[in-house]
């Protein structure tokens, strides 16, 4: 039986335990709020970001709804930052991806990218104050869901409180939200965007 909306599912409390280090990690290297970061910084992480989503949603398939892809918005935002659709083309893209191979393994990467956008109002908000850009100029990935942010998340966890219970799948979808944050922050390291 799923979950109360009051209460979370065991799956989603599985997810948050799970993935409580690797998400305060990846966090705290994210350079949003540093002192020296400057929009030539931004548009660098822009450009990384774009690099590990557009593989991954790819991969992601049939799984996801295709309104929830964030890639089109990162598309947008790149060419707000003056990048032409050929610089677009040419950025490199991430292959060290999670394995999605089963409705299991899918919710757990999805759990991590549609998290991702409860955070990116906040983000959204800080780079406006200190950028003048707002998601019409540059930070639309922040803001890819607009006012409807918390009922996607909220259509999100219904689907996780009806997913498989079994320990099995339980271990499957918090191992690739594990593996999702931990290649996110390797990618992301690897472009030399991080802290």
């Amino acid at each position: 039986m799923p979950a109360s909306p009051s209460s979370p599912s065991p799956l989603l409390l599985a997810l948050r335990e799970g993935t409580r280090d690797c998400h305060k990690s990846l966090e705290a290297r994210l350079p949003f709020f540093d002192a020296g970061f400057n929009i030539a910084a931004y548009s660098r992480l822009i450009q990384a970001y774009y690099g590990f989503h557009a593989p991954l949603e790819a991969c992601l398939g049939g799984y996801q709804e295709p309104i929830r892809a964030k890639t089109p918005a990162l598309t947008l935002d790149l060419q707000a930052l003056q990048l032409t659709a050929a610089d677009i083309d040419a950025l490199p893209l991430c292959q060290a991806l999670p394995v999605i191979d089963n409705e299991a393994s899918a919710l757990g990467v999805m759990y991590v990218l549609e998290g991702s956008t409860l955070g990116g109002q906040v983000l959204k908000r800080a780079m406006a104050e200190r950028f003048g850009i707002d998601p019409a100029n540059g930070t639309g990935f922040f803001d890819v869901y607009g006012a409807l942010t918390g009922n996607y998340w909220r259509s999100f966890l219904d689907r996780l409180s009806q997913a498989s219970t079994t320990p099995a799948a339980q271990a499957a979808t918090v191992q690739a939200a594990i593996e999702t944050f931990e290649s996110f922050e390797h990618w992301l390291g690897q472009r030399q965007v991080l802290n």
